[in-house]
């Protein structure tokens, strides 16, 4: 596996409204722990749609994980031209500084928002690209935004790709956070 498409929920389907929430650095982590056997094995591309929340945490996870393994590249590649127009300043400045320190990033539409249709261009675009996807999903928490990637990944599998579907569920960050918690 080359490149690894990184995506999930956005922070408010989690009901993350700040980036100090404690359960970010479980998140992190959760998926420091899925990347790192996949770096052993030849990993050289994390992809991410860009969203707040999962897929910027697993921006930062990689991009913490480049002192060790400085052949990962990590790449945003949003929808449209200045998704981050309408959000607040701190959401931007955090946005931003992620966007100084990727190896790439672009938008697959160079217009503003004009329609799901960028959405769905950008979707199709990362999952042609990546030969496997991070998901973080739970069927228990509900659908939300990671329904459609998983509804893409398990259609390159019935057509006959090999391709992978990872995932990370709430249960598994429940899990590293208790162990953090037993180890204090």
């Amino acid at each position: 596996m080359v490149n690894l498409l990184a995506t999930g929920y956005r922070a408010h389907e989690l009901n993350i409204f700040s980036q100090k929430h404690e359960a970010i650095p479980f998140i992190k982590a959760a998926v420091t722990s899925r990347l790192v056997p996949l770096l052993d094995e030849g990993l050289e591309w994390l992809l991410s749609p860009g969203g707040i929340g999962f897929d910027l945490w697993a921006v930062e996870a990689a991009l913490e994980l480049k002192r060790d393994y400085p052949q990962l590249k990590v790449s945003i590649m949003t929808a449209y031209a200045n998704v981050d127009e309408k959000w607040k300043d701190d959401r931007k400045l955090y946005y931003e500084e992620l966007l100084r320190r990727v190896d790439h990033h672009a938008s697959v539409s160079k217009q503003p928002y004009e329609g799901v249709w960028q959405l769905t261009a950008r979707d199709s675009l990362l999952v042609r690209k990546s030969d496997a996807m991070l998901l973080f999903y739970d069927e228990e928490m509900g659908e939300g935004s990671p329904r459609y990637f998983k509804e893409r990944a398990l259609r390159r599998q019935q057509d006959g790709d090999d391709y992978q579907l990872l995932t990370i569920t709430a249960e598994s960050i429940q899990s590293i956070a208790d162990d953090a918690r037993m180890a204090e």
